[in-house]
């Protein structure tokens, strides 16, 4: 028998992922306190499910069924028949404190508790249960029924029984799973940070403007958006707030530092697209500049930004955040990176990406550029990642 589930919170990434339980057969309850959004998400379901109709990927019928599926509430209580609710709120630790623990007393005593957090500590949030072996971070990305990654986070104190179930059924709905140590930013969050922060610090170096480097990076590295493009499409005001959260979270290590030119971006209400104006200005009558195409100054660009990156995605096996698979397949599956960047490494030469990180790390002096030990490790032995 299909499993019950929960999800709190109607937002976008709350009401697509309660869709995703619901066309693979689960009953769902979503749950959330303001009725006014629990009736957009409901009549935006109806628009999606229609569109896909018109694409001949559901039928009529299929409609009408997932749609029976859901459940709307706006009470916590409505939870009480679920064998997992994912919380899908506010990233507010007070908040989420008093939201599990309320759960805790609504549900079944094997029923998993799971978090939809982005950036937050699960051991964190499991803290205030009574019985915190249940608690476990489930991370979609947006928008949830497209995007084929899920981070599963188990936390300090998650049992093993709660992590294998949580896996069996994420991967029942079709989606490709990860599994990652509960730190700061998971596997995609942290290893993608040198792809905004590289490319700003580039740019306030006077080396390039941001249609040169955006160009250099989806020219020559295959990427679908440029650094700047893509975080005047998140937002700045979404991004910097996961750089800082990251920066503050890893002890202020300088790898993941922030740039003032996108804090005074957002100080300013520059948020990008949704504001009309963030790295670009995005009002009708303007054009946007043109790159700077010299070939030797976008390779340049690619290859600094590259290094970073593959620096990173090291550290991340080497802190045994993830195996080097799951490394490779959260950049390719989370972020839609052209190649994983572990796979990516070994093509370029890992002797070769050392010595480019330590002509960097020798021209900067600073933390942020020194070559990784497992890098190290690795050419010192002639091994490879895969």
């Amino acid at each position: 028998m299909k499993q019950i589930i929960g999800v709190l919170g109607a937002g976008t990434m709350g009401a697509g992922i309660a869709q995703v339980a619901a066309q693979n057969g689960n009953q769902v309850i979503l749950v959330d306190v303001n009725q006014s959004q629990l009736d957009l998400a409901k009549s935006n379901l109806s628009l999606i499910l229609s569109k896909l109709i018109e694409k001949e990927k559901i039928s009529i019928s299929d409609k009408s069924s997932i749609e029976s599926r859901i459940t709307y509430s706006s009470e916590l209580q409505s939870f009480a028949p679920c064998q997992l609710i994912i919380e899908a709120i506010l990233e507010d630790l007070a908040i989420k404190h008093k939201v599990f623990a309320a759960l805790e007393e609504i549900v079944s005593s094997d029923c998993i508790l799971a978090s939809n957090t982005s950036s937050l500590s699960i051991a964190s949030i499991g803290s205030v249960l009574k019985n915190p072996s249940r608690v476990i971070g489930i991370h979609f990305f947006n928008p949830a029924p497209l995007m084929p990654l899920v981070e599963i986070i188990p936390a300090v104190q998650t049992a093993p029984n709660f992590l294998s179930s949580a896996l069996e059924l994420i991967q029942s709905w079709k989606k490709i799973t990860v599994v990652c140590k509960d730190t700061p930013g998971f596997i995609v969050n942290r290893v993608a940070r040198p792809f905004y922060g590289e490319a700003l610090r580039i740019y306030d170096e006077g080396i390039a403007d941001f249609a040169t480097i955006d160009w250099a990076m989806t020219n020559f590295g295959g990427f679908k958006m440029g650094p700047f493009a893509l975080m005047d499409y998140i937002g700045n005001d979404v991004n910097y707030a996961v750089t800082e959260s990251v920066f503050s979270a890893f002890y202020f290590d300088s790898r993941f530092k922030p740039s003032f030119t996108q804090k005074r971006l957002k100080e300013a209400g520059f948020f990008g697209r949704k504001s009309g104006r963030g790295f670009y200005d995005y009002s009708q009558e303007t054009v946007l500049p043109e790159p700077n195409k010299d070939a030797d100054l976008g390779l340049k660009i690619f290859h600094r930004i590259l290094l970073m990156l593959i620096n990173e995605a090291i550290d991340a096996v080497f802190m045994q955040v993830a195996s080097k698979e799951d490394v490779d397949l959260a950049m390719t599956k989370g972020v839609n990176y052209p190649k994983g960047l572990l796979a990516w490494a070994d093509e370029k030469g890992l002797e070769n990406i050392l010595n480019q990180l330590q002509v960097l790390f020798d021209e900067y002096g600073e933390d942020r550029y020194r070559p990784n030990p497992l890098l190290r490790q690795m050419v010192k032995r002639k091994q490879t990642f895969f």
